[in-house]
């Protein structure tokens, strides 16, 4: 691939802002560097400005949709040879940060969509599969890769049901009854980002033969047209935050769907759940970058920088400057702990690593919206209003602590047990 020279100004001329982790002081590769910037100069001469429209309307973000595709980031994951970047997890996670950091909505979404290549990609790549079901495999991501790639086709990923399958406790009550030729998928997805706009929905189902109990270990992953019968979107979408992300509901009722369209084989989805547990930190990144974002804002209000407000100066007042250097450390300190746990990620990582992973996941969904909350009293009232983008990056930031598979609460419960328990441990 060729390396593309660093821009250090948008199309419109204002400075380009700095990348959130310097590629020489976070020893990135060249290549990364590209990719990254890509979504930088991206996010900021032209996500930042629609956000406020995707946010006042709840509306999904379609035209940064398509900038996304020209610029080769929908097929970020793909493999090169199929026409893709060739991203892994890391520089994934590094470049939606980017994104978040000027629309949460897009960044979030997005992630829903490269989930789709990262699972079924360099994830698959690690897992245990008989030669013959990897070649399998290989052929019918190979049917998807080309959809992204050429088409601009938009996956997404609906999760959650409203019960404990989502944070990995029982089996997913949608159910994928096996026909000739493919599956008939019965259930429902609430929260599904993306609904009525992405052009296939990756579902995760149970497979269920006649007579058959539903368990995990039959999960699949299939990606279902969005114009199939018996699909439907149902529901209202004015949440208090992430709003670009129409997450109405899903419902599926007798959807045939085909053999190709299953993003892992039987079993696969399983075991990555067990071997690959940083496959469900990929929500985070929207939430480093709008941390990022609340102390950015912060920076550039009290130097009299917001772009189209006068070019007052506050930053003389001590209390001020208390305040920034407070926003400093804590972004720091969430940047370092989240970058070393997006870095681990791999397959059957220690017990130490999986821990870092619960603990980066809850310093980030939580810490975003505490910058977030002290940038408003900081730059003062002013900053609420929503010609800024400051309450929006506040009300996007609030909604992270809350997002299933590893909401806030569930890392403090999996950190305290599974650092004071070792697996079959009990007190009896």
């Amino acid at each position: 691939m060729t390396i593309q020279v660093q821009k250090t100004a948008t199309a419109s001329g204002e400075a380009l802002d700095a990348p959130m982790f310097d590629p020489a002081a976070y020893r990135l590769t060249a290549e990364q560097a590209d990719i990254i910037s890509r979504a930088r100069q991206l996010g900021q001469s032209v996500l930042a400005g629609r956000a406020a429209t995707w946010d006042r309307e709840a509306t999904f973000p379609t035209e940064n949709y398509k900038d996304l595709h020209r610029a080769g980031l929908l097929g970020i994951s793909v493999p090169k040879a199929l026409g893709g970047l060739g991203a892994g997890y890391q520089t994934y996670a590094l470049t939606a940060a980017e994104i978040g950091r000027y629309c949460g909505a897009t960044a979030l979404t997005w992630n829903m969509h490269v989930c789709s290549t990262l699972w079924s990609g360099p994830l698959a790549d690690d897992l245990d599969m008989e030669d013959d079901v990897r070649a399998e495999h290989q052929r019918r991501r190979a049917i998807h890769y080309k959809r992204i790639v050429e088409d601009g086709a938009i996956y997404s990923q609906p999760f959650s049901e409203g019960g404990a399958a989502a944070a990995g406790g029982v089996a997913f009550g949608t159910e994928a009854k096996p026909v000739k030729g493919g599956w008939l998928v019965s259930g429902k997805k609430i929260f599904a980002s993306l609904s009525g706009h992405a052009d296939y929905y990756g579902v995760l189902c149970t497979e269920i033969s006649e007579g058959e109990k539903a368990s995990r270990r039959n999960t699949l992953y299939l990606a279902i047209p969005a114009k199939s019968e018996g699909v439907s979107v149902v529901g209202d979408w004015d949440p208090l935050g992430m709003r670009g992300t129409v997450s109405r509901t899903l419902v599926f009722k007798d959807v045939f769907v085909d053999e190709d369209a299953a993003l892992m084989p039987r079993g696969v989805y399983f075991q990555a759940a067990m071997r690959w547990p940083h496959m469900f930190m990929t929500l985070s990144p929207t939430y480093m970058g709008l941390a990022q974002a609340a102390y950015d804002f912060t920076v550039k209000y009290l130097r009299g920088e917001v772009p189209g407000m006068p070019p007052v100066k506050r930053r003389m007042y001590p209390t001020k400057q208390i305040a920034v250097a407070q926003m400093q450390i804590k972004l720091e300190q969430i940047k370092g702990i989240w970058f070393q746990a997006v870095t681990e990620a791999r397959a059957n990582p220690t017990k130490e690593q999986v821990l870092r992973a619960y603990a980066a996941q809850y310093s980030v969904m939580e810490g975003a919206n505490e910058l977030a909350a002290l940038a408003i009293r900081t730059c003062g009232g002013q900053s609420m209003l929503k010609t800024l983008p400051l309450e929006r990056i506040y009300r996007d930031s609030r909604c992270g602590s809350l997002m299933l598979p590893w909401t806030a609460e569930l890392c403090l419960d999996r950190i305290g047990r599974e650092a004071l328990y070792e697996p079959g441990e009990t007190d009896e």
